[in-house]
Formats: C-alpha cells, sequence, structure tokens
C-alpha cells in the first residue's frame, strides 16, 4: 500500500467514513460535530471538529464548514455528529440543518456525499435514509 493511501484514506462509503471517525464519538455524552473534508477521488484532504447545540436546535455552522472547505479544496464533504440520548435517528432539526447547508454547498460545487449520526455503536446514514 502506498505512503499516501495509508496518510490519506478514500472514503466512498458510510462505512469507509463510520471505521475512520467513529471512535472519535464512541465515549462522549455531548453532542459533537465532524466533517470530512474530501477531494475529487473522495480522498481525505482534512477533518474539522465542532459542537453541535441540541438535538433541538442544530448548529451546523455554515460559514466555517464552507471557510475549511475552501482552505482544503474539498470537492465533497461527509458530516457526522453523535445523539448521547441513545436514539441513532436523526432528527427533524438535522435534516432542516442538513439540507440548509447542502443547498449552499451546491452553489459553490461542494458535494455532501453523506451526513452519519452515531450513538451507542449504531449509526444512521442521511444518504442510505434517502434524506440526501
Amino acid at each position: 500500500m502506498s505512503l499516501a493511501r495509508q496518510l490519506f484514506p478514500i472514503v466512498r462509503t458510510a462505512r469507509d467514513a463510520a471505521d475512520l471517525i467513529g471512535p472519535m464519538f464512541a465515549a462522549l455524552r455531548v453532542e459533537k460535530l465532524a466533517v470530512l473534508h474530501l477531494d475529487g477521488e473522495r480522498r481525505l484532504l482534512g477533518l474539522a471538529e465542532g459542537d453541535v447545540q441540541s438535538a433541538a436546535e442544530v448548529n451546523l455552522p455554515i460559514r466555517p464548514i464552507v471557510a475549511d472547505a475552501l482552505r482544503f479544496g474539498s470537492v465533497g464533504l461527509v458530516l457526522a455528529h453523535n445523539h448521547p440520548s441513545g436514539d441513532e435517528s436523526p432528527s427533524a432539526a438535522d435534516v432542516v440543518a442538513t439540507r440548509r447547508l447542502g443547498a449552499v454547498l451546491a452553489e459553490l460545487d461542494i458535494a455532501l456525499h453523506d451526513h452519519l449520526v452515531f450513538s451507542d455503536g449504531r449509526i444512521s446514514s442521511f444518504r442510505a435514509l434517502g434524506l440526501l
């Protein structure tokens, strides 16, 4: 395996993303956000982390996410956050915030590949659920 592949993994599926970032959510008792920045081959360019305010008031900080995407030269993103409640189902607020961010990214020709929700070892994928 080449050094580039080891250092910059390819994230083609929700499982690839979950394997890469799932451990960071394993023991969290507060909601956190992770954004995987990907190139045109879906190779990882960078990871950004942030806070989510609450399940009822999702904070997907559009400006910092877009600024990071431009800085990394991202062609696509995978979002992920956790639900400490034990329910990995996306909330209505998660869906609204994700679609809003997706619309902004689309205007910049940046694909939103997926949004994953982690909870108690389980994962929901917006893409698999037909929400993207």
